[in-house]
């Protein structure tokens, strides 16, 4: 493709060099330039591009994109200048591509938790009606039922557009895509036609990123501001920031709840660790998926699936054959009568959510034994928060590591132990290898009791200073069930 089609939707303020060469590739990577390449200097939060465009014009490229030339001189190549190169990449990426987000229904979920299992129930729907579905999630990317791991929860602009072209050129009319506010901020989904918009909740997270939380909520907000006038919004109305995300919204508005009127109403009306029953706009259904929180996942997936035009009688049948997602309120019973949960939940509120549940449907009465940690790298704040909730939440508490990354996990555990309140200490322990946690649960386990295993979920890798090893905390807690 041209420079001159490539660059056709972009804000340029300074253009030098006349030339209209053939490109290659696109990169914001100067270690991957190569001849012919369109070089884009990306201000990245360890790193800025700019300090590489020399690199860049050695290997060989044959146009440079960034927001300003500084004192180089005439670089021999074309050089434009933009305001923001992040979007500068993100509108080129969708026109290298073809602008595939046009050629499906594209719906994006955004919030705090919830992302992953609204955008992984809304493809098994699609699938299930018949519709041959996209999915772009934490855990995995899907191409009808074609997997490939994924790396982030939402990739670069590059990789989100060349997904989405596969997709259309494989025939499917939907993808359901989590957006997560390191995206919108970072504008990877800038130049992207969505269809529609979901927002699941707000609550603490992110804040080693984000100034504070007031930021974080803005950051969402973007989005559906952001939204155009074709496309629709659907808010949970359960939570206190979910009008916020209207405000603004030039989308058409709807909103769900489990506790208020509004255009799609749930309510529970059994609710058992193997399921629940529910009655959604005056409708029965069993589901598979137990818990108020996977409730309101359930009420959002549908009220997702009638705005996209389909009929309530085939969205009800899909709903009742839903699966659980993996490393999402995951079950397992042993032999000797123990149930253990492995969950993502990795914020006090996901936590809180979690044992919530698993109190409602605890109806033999057990202990429960709740293993957790907190990541390395990240928020620092929510860490006693978390351990205070487990303690007031838990029968028996083991905090241990999740992912260390490059922090001492002593450390982290020190910071967690502040929010235990001092009745529950004796029934705290703190052992830092997860997998020896993860035994020591087991073994102190009854065979009525339930073990929580919470953070990682779905992750089958620990990162301890800054190396992964494999590891899945389902596997080993099977392997220390046995008999």
């Amino acid at each position: 493709m041209r420079l001159k089609e490539i660059i056709q939707d972009l804000e340029i303020t300074v253009r030098n060099g006349d030339q209209d060469p053939h490109i290659r590739a696109i990169t914001f990577d100067s270690r991957e330039v190569r001849k012919g390449d369109l070089f884009v200097a990306i201000r990245g939060v360890e790193a800025d591009g700019h300090n590489y465009i020399d690199a860049a014009i050695a290997s060989g490229a044959a146009a440079l994109i960034c927001e300003e030339a500084g004192d180089r001189g005439d670089p021999g190549i074309p050089l434009i200048c933009v305001p923001d190169s992040r979007k500068a990449l993100a509108r080129m990426a969708s026109t290298w591509y073809g602008h595939p987000s046009t050629e499906l229904s594209l719906v994006g979920i955004t919030g705090t938790n919830g992302k992953t299992t609204i955008a992984t129930l809304l493809h098994q729907m699609h699938q299930r009606m018949e519709f041959r579905a996209g999915l772009i999630s934490t855990i995995q990317i899907l191409i009808g039922e074609e997997s490939r791991p994924a790396t982030h929860t939402t990739p670069d602009p590059l990789q989100i557009n060349a997904v989405l072209r596969e997709m259309v050129d494989a025939g499917c009319e939907y993808c359901f895509m989590e957006v997560s506010s390191h995206a919108i901020d970072q504008e990877r989904v800038e130049g992207l036609e969505f269809d529609g918009g979901i927002f699941t909740n707000l609550t603490r997270d992110h804040l080693d990123y984000h100034k504070d939380f007031r930021e974080y909520l803005n950051v969402k907000k973007r989005f559906f501001d952001r939204l155009p006038d074709f496309a629709f919004a659907l808010v949970n109305g359960d939570d206190k920031n979910g009008l916020v995300m209207l405000q603004n919204s030039r989308a058409e508005q709807h909103i769900y709840s489990l506790r208020s009127v509004c255009d799609f109403r749930g309510k529970i009306t059994e609710m058992h660790l193997e399921g629940s029953a529910m009655e959604i706009n005056g409708r029965e259904v069993w589901v598979k998926l137990p818990g108020r929180f996977n409730a309101s996942n359930l009420l959002c997936a549908y009220g997702a699936s009638i705005l996209l035009g389909h009929h309530p009688d085939d969205v009800m049948a899909a709903l009742s054959e839903l699966s659980p997602v993996a490393g999402r309120f995951e079950t397992y019973q042993s032999d000797r009568g123990t149930t253990v949960i492995v969950d993502y939940a990795h914020t006090p509120d996901a936590l809180q959510n979690v044992l919530d549940t698993i109190h409602e449907v605890n109806v033999a009465g057990g202990e429960i034994i709740t293993v957790v940690g907190a990541g390395g790298n990240r928020d620092r704040g929510k860490r006693p928060e978390m351990a205070r909730i487990v303690a007031r939440a838990s029968h028996k508490v083991i905090l241990t590591s999740d992912n260390p990354r490059d922090e001492d996990p002593e450390e982290i555990l020190n910071e967690m132990m502040e929010g235990v309140p001092k009745q529950a200490l004796d029934r705290t322990m703190r052992i830092v290898s997860r997998e020896e946690a993860i035994r020591t649960a087991c073994i102190i386990a009854g065979e009525k009791d339930i073990i929580l295993v919470a953070g990682k979920g779905h992750e089958l890798t620990q990162e301890i200073a800054g190396e992964r090893k494999a590891f899945d905390d389902m596997e080993i807690l099977k392997q220390n069930l046995k008999g």
